[in-house]
């Protein structure tokens, strides 16, 4: 694709540090025990206590392997030790990890991984960390200039990594508040949207995560400038993060924090409340 950008490909934690092979290793051994079970990726989704979806991008390599959900795996599968065996090498491994993520993104990423509370409100689109692999595909296949096939398939890899931070424990503290118009937008069609509405269902289930909808028939809202996230280090003051067209802004000055808590804090107080949202969503998937 002659007109298609090309970003330098930064390295995944495990190819920096020579364990690539351990991952696709594991996933490939998943794969050969859960065949030998009889056992669909749902199937061992619903008995691990993970998604479908974390399943197969663990199979599949593109997602790293937890310690605790290979030690989950490991007795479902009647596997004797051979996966759990594993955990500490993994453990170790993410332990010296580098970034993965373009150089202007990185301070982001770094603060996103040691959150102990995220809060994030959406306006346009499904925030990245709820997003499905194929909702997150075509979000990057539609940007302009257009992206070459390695780019979007690396960005789209990184996007999912990122929401193993769902499966800390401790947890950190999650809320969300997405505008209704960008739940109805059929990003990738609407087979995609469908799973892309589960995802969000899925995980406003969570105990941990507080998903709430702003209806788009509100009369008033505090804050149309756009998407903005706010985030609780461990040890650390809030900061308040930002996108616009591309330009990222990573925000530490208490008082500017400030402005944007005060923002949120309105627009959790405007929107529907978690049930009353997940019943929208619930109301949604039955037109979809």
């Amino acid at each position: 694709m002659a007109n298609a950008e090309r970003e330098e490909r930064p390295e995944r934690p495990a190819e920096s540090d020579g364990t690539a092979h351990l991952f696709r290793a594991l996933g490939r051994q998943i794969k050969v025990l859960r065949e030998r079970a009889g056992m669909s990726q749902r199937e061992l989704g619903l008995a691990a206590h993970c998604g479908e979806d974390l399943v197969s991008a663990v199979e599949r390599g593109v997602r790293t392997p937890q310690p605790d959900f290979l030690e989950r795996v490991d007795q479902v599968l009647d596997a004797g030790g051979v996966l759990a065996a594993a955990a500490d090498e993994v453990r170790e491994a993410l332990a010296r990890s580098r970034t993965r993520h373009p150089a202007w993104f990185r301070d982001y990423a770094r603060t996103e991984a040691e959150a102990v509370v995220l809060h994030e409100y959406s306006s346009q689109a499904v925030p990245g960390l709820l997003q499905t692999e194929d909702y997150a595909r075509a979000v990057f296949t539609q940007r302009r200039p257009l992206l070459d096939e390695v780019t979007i398939e690396k960005r789209v890899a990184d996007r999912i990594a990122r929401q193993q931070i769902f499966e800390r424990w401790p947890a950190p503290t999650f809320s969300y508040v997405l505008e209704e118009s960008a739940l109805q937008r059929p990003v990738g069609g609407r087979r995609v949207q469908r799973q892309q509405l589960l995802r969000i269902r899925q995980v406003g289930l969570m105990r941990t995560v507080q998903l709430q909808v702003m209806p788009t028939d509100c009369e008033e809202h505090p804050s149309l400038g756009g998407s903005f996230t706010l985030l609780t280090p461990k040890g650390r003051q809030q900061v308040a993060y930002m996108e616009v067209q591309g330009y990222p802004r990573l925000v530490t000055d208490p008082d500017e924090v400030s402005v944007f808590a005060e923002r949120y804090g309105i627009i959790r107080a405007q929107a529907l409340t978690p049930r009353e949202s997940l019943t929208l969503i619930e109301k949604m998937l039955g037109e979809a």
